[in-house]
């Protein structure tokens, strides 16, 4: 079954796979046997699940942490484990303060530019990691949205959820703007969707968190003012093949 799912991922994520430059990020619809194993994020009608990649960040991950208290929200970080390695404090708060924390990988290498061996690995060096701050992930999040047949071995021996996203800001873009990042998240957002944001810019253009940042607020706002919740992927229903 493993290497029938790893031939229709070798179809599923093709152009943004070859490219080496982070900015070039896109979604692809899921479906035949790659369905069962991985999700596009889509969860409870009245509820919009709220993501950020590429963290722990020692400067935007706190600024973006302080906005989430004020408005009372619960956000999923996929962290990068060389990420936590750095910035071990950053974790720990962020954990202290109620967030769910997924895997992005051990670093944001391209999965299919690696041996699977390495990415089964690595996955599991930061689920090892994360267990010392006291958190057993559900979920799981490849670098660039890449799925392979390594990605597809890592969630199933760790026991965690491949979950991509439906609704994304262009956050990680030089061009990018609080304004630019509402608006692009505004096109078709609905009720059910996994939001894909960035807490860091690791892998992005310099400062490309501050327009996330600025976009937050408004954004939250907003999908509540049209009676939707926004949280976890707990909170929105999905659950981890353990």
């Amino acid at each position: 079954m493993l290497a029938l799912l790893a031939g229709a991922a070798a179809g599923f994520h093709v152009s943004p796979a070859l490219a080496s430059a982070p900015p070039v990020r896109r979604h692809w619809p899921v479906r035949g046997p790659l369905a069962a194993a991985v999700s596009k994020g889509r969860g409870r009608a009245d509820h919009v699940a709220l993501t950020f990649d590429d963290g722990p960040d020692v400067v935007g991950t706190p600024q973006i942490l302080d906005v989430l208290d004020d408005l009372g929200v619960h956000a999923t970080f996929f962290v990068l484990g060389e990420m936590v390695e750095r910035h071990p404090q950053v974790l720990g708060d962020l954990v202290a303060r109620g967030h769910e924390v997924g895997v992005h990988g051990w670093d944001h290498r391209n999965s299919l530019r690696r041996p699977g061996r390495e990415v089964v690995e690595g996955v599991g060096r930061t689920v090892e990691q994360l267990a010392g701050f006291g958190v057993r992930p559900a979920f799981y999040r490849p670098p660039y949205g890449v799925v392979t047949g390594g990605t597809l071995r890592a969630a199933r021996e760790h026991g965690l959820r491949l979950v991509l996203w439906e609704s994304w800001g262009y956050d990680w873009e030089p061009v990018a703007t609080p304004e630019s990042v509402l608006a692009r998240l505004s096109q078709g957002l609905r009720g059910g969707a996994t939001v894909l944001l960035h807490d860091s810019d690791c892998t992005s253009s310099p400062g490309s968190w501050r327009s996330t940042l600025g976009a937050l607020r408004p954004l939250v706002t907003g999908l509540r003012a049209r009676g939707l919740e926004v949280g976890t992927l707990a909170r929105h229903g999905l659950i981890a093949p353990r």
